[in-house]
């Protein structure tokens, strides 16, 4: 808050100027204990994203998004497309989990865990730390004519912002087609896929563009999350928060001078010393209270206690609080609202959970094929055609596959050279066969039967069908 006699309020986006021009943002490097936790953060987060296309379990790759062959794995769990409603419900969990924590604790996922602060604070904003100088030195050299030392800096940085982005296309890329398609199409050349190639350099171009020029406009602008945070947040949720009832007192700011007593002249403890704006990625005061453009990055915290340390004040002026904290001194409670949401959370982990441990690593379908009604065979043989697919889920291959009846007395020919098939790793094997029952057997048009699934002599999965016969009239 300031002082009545300056107040104003923003009624455009912190990184737009007066003709509502954009305002490039020059944040001050960070340091601090939140921004050395972070830096352990991010970079074991891109230790993981980097390593998880090349991680096997059980020969499945950890993650894999491949849309176009609609294969998915998820911590080494394969999804196939009959396994699509896996799939929903882990995704449903992921935003369940990131609401809940939203609501609990602000945009923690954005300052912390989101990709595109990783790689922009710590990856490309640290080498243009390295190359460009620090806030002042990046203004000081946008500035100056287009001489020697400005070209040879823009020129390395650039080379080295295009060189990362190809790297981050191409691990995207794994995870797409899969590491070992990837690490097959680097060793034939270029040359002989031209057709991944092409969208290769269009990810790479828009990896470029977001970091090098686009930056936090993405948190701003194109990120769907930030603006769900106005939904999600309430009085009682921890966010990085200015206590304006300490930094304000009862006469506003005012700056810090040496031997003067603050408190007895009612100002309070914030000296305006704009280092909390200066180190903002996003360019806002986080004095204003919390807004759309802060994603909780805490620099702002560490950089007004390492000022408030230095005029021997107490540290905390920024700090992770809700705004009841600030306000009326509430410490932070699970309400009804993150109890509902912990609740809803539980029972879909619970679904998942059970679901994949019903999960049957070999998927079997069988149909009665349609339009055929029974045929009559020698003697009092009734005969239907089925079609089945096999579906294998591992890495690998199903052996001796056949099929028996359960509680029925008959027949199942396969309409292959031999009774018994394989079916290979990650494949299907979809075919025709036909099932003989005696008429004396079926009781009336319709009869229900169980069709077990074999390997060898193990029990791997179970069909019912629908058989048909003769009507009879009693």
């Amino acid at each position: 808050m300031e002082s009545p006699e300056n107040e104003s309020f923003r009624d455009t986006i912190g990184t737009l100027d007066d003709q509502g021009k954009r305002a490039w943002v020059y944040p001050k490097k960070p340091s601090g204990r939140y921004y050395e936790w972070r830096k352990i953060v991010s970079y074991a987060l891109l230790a993981f994203l980097f390593a998880a296309p090349f991680i096997k379990i059980n020969g499945n790759q950890f993650l894999l998004f491949n849309i176009l062959e609609r294969r998915f794995n998820i911590f080494g769990f394969p999804f196939w497309p009959q396994d699509f409603y896996l799939f929903v419900i882990s995704m449903l969990i992921g935003v369940i989990f990131i609401a809940l924590f939203t609501v609990g604790f602000g945009r923690i996922f954005c300052g912390w865990i989101c990709p595109q602060t990783i790689f922009m604070e710590m990856v490309f904003r640290r080498i243009e730390y390295w190359i460009d100088g620090d806030r002042n030195k990046q203004r000081k050299l946008d500035k100056q004519p287009w001489n020697a030392e400005k070209i040879k800096k823009r020129l390395l940085k650039w080379f080295i912002f295009l060189i990362i982005s190809f790297l981050i296309a191409n691990i995207f890329l794994a995870y797409l087609i899969g590491s070992d398609k990837l690490l097959r199409y680097i060793a034939d050349g270029p040359s002989e896929h031209l057709g991944t190639l092409f969208p290769l350099l269009i990810f790479t171009a828009v990896f470029y563009f977001v970091f090098a020029w686009f930056r936090e406009q993405v948190c701003i602008i194109a990120c769907p999350y930030g603006r769900l945070q106005g939904v999600l947040l309430d009085n009682k949720s921890i966010v990085v928060a200015y206590d304006h009832k300490r930094g304000e007192a009862e006469n506003g700011r005012k700056k810090f001078r040496k031997n003067e007593d603050r408190e007895a002249l009612g100002y309070g403890d914030c000296i305006d010393c704009l280092q909390c704006v200066h180190v903002c990625p996003t360019g806002i005061d986080i004095r204003n209270g919390t807004q759309l453009e802060c994603v909780n990055c805490t620099a702002c915290i560490d950089e007004c206690d390492h000022i408030m340390e230095s005029i021997n004040l107490p540290k905390g002026l920024i700090r992770y609080a809700s705004e009841d904290e600030i306000e009326k001194k509430e410490k932070f409670k699970l309400t009804p609202r993150l109890k509902g949401y912990i609740a809803v959370l539980t029972i879909l982990v619970g679904l998942l959970s059970g679901m994949l441990l019903l999960r049957n690593e070999v998927e079997a379908n069988i149909l009665r094929l349609p339009g055929q009604l029974y045929e009559h065979k020698e003697g009092t043989i009734i005969s239907n055609v089925f079609t089945y697919k096999l579906v294998n889920k591992t890495t690998r291959e199903i052996e001796n596959i056949h099929f028996k009846l359960r509680k029925f007395e008959g027949t199942i020919k396969v309409v292959s050279n031999s009774d018994t098939f394989n079916v290979p790793p990650q494949g299907l094997v979809q075919g025709t066969l036909f099932i003989e029952i005696d008429q004396k057997d079926l009781s009336g048009d319709k009869n229900r039967l169980m069709i077990e699934v074999y390997s060898n002599d193990d029990l791997i999965e179970t069909e019912t069908v629908n058989f048909l016969g003769p009507r009879s009239y009693n």
